[in-house]
């Protein structure tokens, strides 16, 4: 289902385009520059195309158009090949591989241009990333200050004990939408996944879809160095990508904060990684079934 950036013809199939970013080096917590990308791209073989609950074959509907590596993406030059690659193929879906969280700003600024106000972003997280300086805790508040309106900000999954008091009233003042852990035992994923696409969405604005994998619980995600005990299901996560990426707004996601090198011996969070790409696809095939047949 990967092929090359110049692959085969689409035929019928809709088309997505892989990108990997394997950002670490401005990382709070220390962590390998083993690559994430490669070892998901590798997990996917992994797993066959078939969906029993769609009953479709992904590798029919979609075709995933891989556009490599950026090298050394947390450079001014690796800045620099990001946002060229992101502006000179641009198709209906983007997605990214991290990396840490450091991707989701980078990538979301050359993807919007400029123009960030026209875009909502929701981040699958157990942390608000509005950290001071640069690094993987700080890229919501980077593109508020760029631009992004709060009002179009949806942050869910935040975690108990893993973030300040401070950061969370300047959440609140800038009017970023929370729906925190506790919220998520007692709503279906689909119902908070609508709220997310309708608050981030509104307008018509195109959405940018960030999935930091520390949202789960740490038992499924031991390769995330900032997951702790009492995070999201790995259902849950693969249910709300599924959901989030059949949205028509929905123009990018990506998939960060996974450290191959803490990772357990049976590769659980790579392949968990590898599964949310999976999803990915199966909920853009969605998409694109619904506007083949004008629904």
């Amino acid at each position: 289902m990967l092929v090359p950036g110049d692959g085969p013809e689409l035929g019928t199939r809709a088309l997505v385009s892989l990108l990997g970013a394997h950002t670490y080096a401005t990382s709070v917590s220390p962590r390998s520059s083993q690559s994430t990308p490669a070892a998901i791209r590798a997990a996917l073989s992994r797993f066959s195309t078939w969906s029993y609950e769609d009953g479709r074959d992904l590798a029919d509907a979609v075709v995933v158009r891989d556009r490599g590596d950026i090298d050394a993406p947390d450079s001014d030059e690796g800045a620099r090949s990001l946002v060229q690659t992101l502006n000179s193929a641009a198709g209906p879906l983007w997605l990214l591989l991290g990396g840490d969280n450091a991707l989701t700003w980078r990538a979301m600024s050359a993807l919007a241009r400029d123009q960030l106000g026209d875009w909502g972003l929701i981040t699958l997280d157990a942390h608000l990333d509005l950290r001071d300086g640069r690094s993987n805790g700080s890229p919501v508040r980077q593109l508020l200050e760029e631009g992004l309106a709060g009002s179009h900000v949806v942050q869910v999954g935040l975690a108990d004990f893993s973030n300040s008091a401070a950061y969370a009233r300047n959440a609140r003042d800038v009017g970023v939408t929370i729906m925190a852990r506790h919220e998520l035992r007692r709503r279906s994923i689909a119902d908070v996944a609508a709220e997310a696409l309708a608050t981030a969405g509104a307008g018509g604005r195109q959405v940018y879809v960030d999935i930091d994998m520390d949202v789960c619980d740490r038992s499924v995600v031991p390769g995330c160095p900032a997951a702790a005990p009492g995070g999201l299901s790995a259902d849950e996560l693969r249910e709300f990508v599924r959901i989030v990426s059949a949205h028509p707004q929905v123009s990018a996601l990506d998939v960060t904060e996974i450290d191959v090198a803490r990772d357990a011996p049976d590769e659980r969070t790579v392949r968990l990684g590898a599964l949310v790409v999976l999803e990915a696809l199966a909920g853009y095939a969605r998409r694109s079934q619904h506007l083949r047949s004008g629904l």
